[in-house]
């Protein structure tokens, strides 16, 4: 049996990141408002020194104040209706011949795991790690996430995974579409780049990685 890490948006799914489309679905619905938007506002101008170009993906402040349960409702319904049709079918079947031969297949993303966790048991995918996000009596803060698997912190929750089902890390195989996952690609087994931005590209070519395009060839 071996250990499958499967990044989210840009590698499982295609298209916008699933926090962003999550956003639009809330702002639509009137479930984020002026308190919601001045919040992250706020957390850009507080954070930004702190987390640098990265200070919106550490920014879940859009949520504050809003009732967490309402959110988990809200996002398993969406999970599974508007981010389960994004999963690439090349993606889907990979994760089904893994499974298929026992491996112990994971999500790990970035992404809120209010949107990760439905996902995963939409596709039959017992584990995941993705951001968790402070809360407040069941409310939502304004406080960046205490756990987000982006960068370096990807393989902290990478080798806590890969501990949870039973193999190394270095055994693992990964998926992912970002250079920003690099530190966990050099890091495991087997490593394969999905639809991956040009500096992944240059860095899977380089180091004879496996890389899956994003329109997959026409059969025949």
């Amino acid at each position: 049996m071996g250990c499958v890490l499967v990044d989210l948006d840009g590698t499982l799914l295609s298209g916008p990141s699933s926090e962003r489309l999550f956003i639009v679905h809330l702002v639509r619905r009137g479930s984020i408002g002026g308190r919601q938007v001045f919040a992250a506002l706020r957390f850009y101008l507080r954070y930004r020194r702190r987390f640098g170009p990265h200070v919106w993906k550490k920014n879940k402040a859009y949520l504050t104040g809003i009732d967490a349960v309402f959110i988990e409702r809200s996002a398993e319904r969406f999970a599974v209706s508007q981010l389960l049709p994004r999963v690439r079918p090349a993606m889907r079947r990979r994760v089904e011949d893994h499974r298929r031969a026992g491996d112990a297949v994971a999500l790990l993303t970035g992404a809120p795991e209010f949107l990760a966790g439905p996902l995963a048991r939409a596709l039959g995918i017992e584990q995941w790690s993705a951001a968790r996000l402070a809360l407040e009596g069941g409310w939502f803060r304004d406080s960046p996430p205490l756990a987000h698997p982006f960068g370096e912190e990807k393989g902290i929750r990478a080798e806590e995974l890969c501990g949870r089902m039973g193999c190394a890390l270095e055994d693992a195989t990964a998926y992912a579409d970002s250079v920003h996952d690099l530190p966990l690609l050099a890091r495991v087994g087997r490593a394969v780049a999905v639809a991956p931005d040009r500096a992944l590209a240059r860095a899977a070519e380089s180091r004879g990685w496996e890389i899956l395009p994003a329109v997959e060839p026409a059969a025949g």
